[in-house]
């Protein structure tokens, strides 16, 4: 099977970055730590894995690999559209 990166490898993979090093940097000597308690990093986990879901989804539906590269750029820019609607609104 060949690697085929897509965006939302590219997004599930600083997402769990991010985790990965909010859970594992220490918290007393990190002078840039981001502090996210249990139910954020939950929402994160959640979304990583929503995230490669979608990404497999793409992957089974959609076979040319420039098209999953503009469905998914799509895809990305309309979530953080709706995020953004939604944050003001709330």
């Amino acid at each position: 099977m060949k690697l085929r990166i897509t965006p939302l490898n590219i997004i599930g993979a600083i997402g769990l970055g991010l985790a990965a090093f909010t859970i594992l940097s220490p918290k007393d000597h990190a002078p840039r730590h981001v502090d996210f308690s249990g139910f954020y990093l939950l929402i994160l986990g959640c979304l990583i894995l929503v995230t490669f879901i979608t990404d497999l989804i793409f992957r089974f539906t959609l076979k040319d690999l420039k098209k999953i590269w503009m469905v998914e750029s799509i895809f990305i820019v309309i979530t953080a559209v709706l995020m953004l609607i939604i944050q003001r609104i709330a």
